[in-house]
């Protein structure tokens, strides 16, 4: 028996505000999006290297406030790239916790805390 990499689903309610957070802040690309229509709520596959993200405008898909982790080779680097950025909502700093070598934490738009971390 093997298991795979779980798909984690952060629940979203502005289509604008996500994209700027994940795609043009975070660097992710939007590898997919499904409406049953338009006007109705936005599901979108969203990725960077090997980390996939679901975010859902339904209603009952992901809670707000939700707390993931993700392992990342580069935390410095990464952080470095954030800054260049310069994205008006954020200034994060990176954290030495004991069980990582480092973490950088970060509050989407909608309360959903991503925290990515080297170890």
């Amino acid at each position: 028996m093997r298991f795979n990499q779980a798909t984690t689903i952060l629940r979203i309610f502005d289509e604008t505000k996500s994209r700027e957070f994940y795609i043009d802040y975070l660097g992710f690309k939007v590898d997919w999006e499904h409406r049953f229509e338009e006007g109705m709520p936005l599901y979108m596959q969203i990725s960077k290297d090997n980390c996939v993200l679901h975010l859902s405008e339904h209603h009952g898909d992901g809670t707000p406030g939700t707390f993931i982790r993700i392992e990342c080779d580069d935390i410095k680097g990464y952080h470095r790239e954030l800054m260049t950025k310069n994205y008006r909502f954020l200034n994060p700093g990176i954290n030495e916790p004991p069980w990582a070598k480092y973490e950088l934490c970060l509050s989407d738009p909608f309360g959903n805390r991503l925290i990515f971390f080297e170890t």
